[in-house]
């Protein structure tokens, strides 16, 4: 079964860091982009960040310069490094992957983690 596994959330003061992890399981032959959205109470869901296969990243404005999005591709695995988190990053986090090709061929589109909860409160 393939599955996207997020842990690393928590409870956070403000000014503080966490570091988020997703990691890929099952038939895996290649993960296209990968990436990072989050979802806070009574919000849309919205792009955090995410990363090519190649490496080449995007941010949203709001956590540009604090939030830093890596991937090891031996790995299946995607990060979140957030820090200085202010009380508005609380949100539900959920990893993504935008095209996930198994070994088999089959072309899995918009596959989601189940989410970690990420709370930043003094």
């Amino acid at each position: 079964q393939e599955q996207l596994v997020e842990s690393g959330g928590g409870l956070v003061q403000p000014g503080g860091s966490l570091r988020l992890s997703c990691a890929a399981s099952g038939s895996i032959s290649a993960l296209n982009v990968m990436g990072w959205y989050r979802q806070a109470p009574g919000k849309e869901r919205e792009l955090v960040a995410d990363i090519t296969r190649g490496g080449s990243t995007n941010y949203a404005d709001s956590v540009k310069g604090r939030f830093t999005i890596s991937r090891d591709n031996a790995r299946n695995t995607v990060y979140l490094q957030m820090n200085s988190l202010k009380p508005e990053d609380t949100a539900v986090y959920y990893c993504n992957v935008d095209l996930w090709i198994t070994r088999w061929g089959t072309q899995l589109r918009d596959k989601w983690g189940q989410g970690t909860q990420v709370t930043v409160s003094s």
